[in-house]
């Protein structure tokens, strides 16, 4: 590690401040940014902690939708969005207990890990990411790898959920640090179906529309059967190949229409 400041804003006003100044980096939970800075991959001269500020946090359900604060812990969204089942299992099984009670949904949303649960929940659910200056679909929010829509200095403020009337989501862990080898996330509401995957592409968490368009017509795990999708741009590592992951889709995808259906 390196010698660095660190500042603990009690509003957002004070937090977008600091974050206008040089070489300022926001800090959520730490899951990622702290490893980060101890290699030295990242080397800010200031960390904006935003766990201190009491506006960014909390679940709250109002009118079929659900919004949780962008510095509220894992560990509180598994506890507190009873109204959204498939988010509260989501959050609950991220990482260990440690991960689950000192990182954000903003945080993780905001780093956009290509293997990251939040993403696919987001994009599958079609969520709204607010941030201190405007709200963006999730649909334009997720650009690619680690690569999002927010601006410099940008601070994720809440997120909002409109409940579907089912979902679900399953993902093949990598056993070591859980996260998702392959995850999807499925919602269905009325004839609106979307399928949001992570920890399979190279561009990070995608909609299969293919999948979606067959599922609409009938939403059940058959319905895509004889459907795949391309190994070519699949993420290839230790853990497994693209024409595994690739493979993976279908299999998720079949195991979560099953389980949003009960």
């Amino acid at each position: 590690m390196y010698a660095f400041d660190v500042v603990r804003p009690s509003s957002l006003d004070e937090a977008v401040a600091a974050l206008g100044e040089e070489d300022a980096q926001a800090l959520s939970g730490g899951q990622t940014l702290i490893p980060t800075l101890k290699q030295r991959l990242a080397m800010p001269s200031k960390l904006v902690s935003l766990t201190g500020i009491a506006d960014l946090q909390g679940v709250s359900a109002d009118g079929g939708t659900i919004t949780i604060g962008g510095a509220t812990p894992h560990a509180t969204v598994a506890a507190e969005a009873g109204s959204f089942p498939a988010l509260a299992q989501l959050a609950g099984n991220i990482g260990d207990p440690a991960v689950r009670n000192r990182g954000t949904i903003g945080g993780s949303l905001a780093n956009n890990d290509p293997s990251a649960c939040y993403p696919a929940a987001a994009l599958g659910a079609g969520a709204t990411i607010t941030t201190n200056s405007r709200a963006i679909a999730a649909d334009d929010y997720f650009q690619g790898l680690f690569t999002t829509a927010l601006d410099e200095g940008e601070v994720v403020t809440s997120v909002s959920f409109p409940v579907p009337e089912k979902a679900a989501y399953v993902k093949f862990e990598q056993p070591a640090s859980r996260f998702a080898l392959v995850g999807v996330f499925v919602t269905k509401s009325g004839g609106d179906v979307r399928v949001a995957v992570t920890g399979a592409s190279n561009d990070g968490v995608f909609r299969w529309s293919e999948a979606e368009a067959a599922l609409s017509g009938n939403f059940a795990p058959e319905a895509i059967d004889g459907l795949s999708v391309s190994g070519d741009d699949m993420i290839s590592d230790l853990h497994g190949s693209g024409a595994y992951r690739a493979h993976l889709v279908g299999v998720m995808t079949k195991r979560a229409v099953a389980a949003a259906n009960g």
